[in-house]
């Protein structure tokens, strides 16, 4: 699998919450902009989001990402908002280093479109979250298509399930 940018693909994209709503200094056009001077800063309290919406079906196989550190994501989750389901906890570190967050095996092999990187906790005692560079990493699918009813194997192996035999309540989100 190709592991180029897939920021050129995003249609949209949007944050649960902007610092005293100013959009202007540290709103979520500084996510995707390539500059490590630049952050999206959110209000305080948990859980705290990011949306986005791909143009065409990805294969994604990473996420990298770089946090102020002291103002981390804690207990994170990646989640499949087209499937509603949880794709796999990730769990980043506190520090101000570019860190590279591996998808699954398994999770890598199914096409999406819709994902929302959801900080359920932070390392700031507020609950602020800090990001300076998001980048997810992958592939365009092959097909172009994405049925939010086709199988969802790798999702279910990637939140730790059995392929044969699926438990509803962990594969089974609900998102808010």
């Amino acid at each position: 699998m190709a592991n180029e940018s897939l920021v050129k693909h995003i249609a949209s994209h949007r944050v649960s919450s902007v610092l005293n709503r100013d959009t202007a200094s540290l709103g979520k056009q500084f996510l995707f902009d390539g500059s490590s001077e630049t952050c999206w800063n959110s209000e305080q309290g948990t859980p705290q989001h990011i949306l986005v919406e791909f143009a065409r079906p990805v294969l994604l196989s990473e996420i990298r990402i770089q946090f102020q550190g002291g103002f981390a994501g804690k207990a994170t989750r990646l989640i499949d908002l087209g499937r509603r389901v949880e794709i796999c906890p990730l769990h980043p570190d506190d520090n101000n280093k570019l860190q590279s967050l591996r998808l699954p095996d398994a999770a890598q092999a199914v096409p999406r479109t819709q994902i929302k990187l959801q900080f359920v906790s932070s390392t700031d005692f507020y609950g602020r979250i800090i990001v300076y560079v998001l980048d997810f990493r992958g592939s365009v699918a092959a097909d172009g298509t994405v049925d939010g009813t086709s199988d969802s194997t790798g999702d279910r192996q990637a939140a730790g399930g059995n392929s044969d035999a699926v438990d509803a309540s962990a594969a089974v989100i609900t998102i808010g």
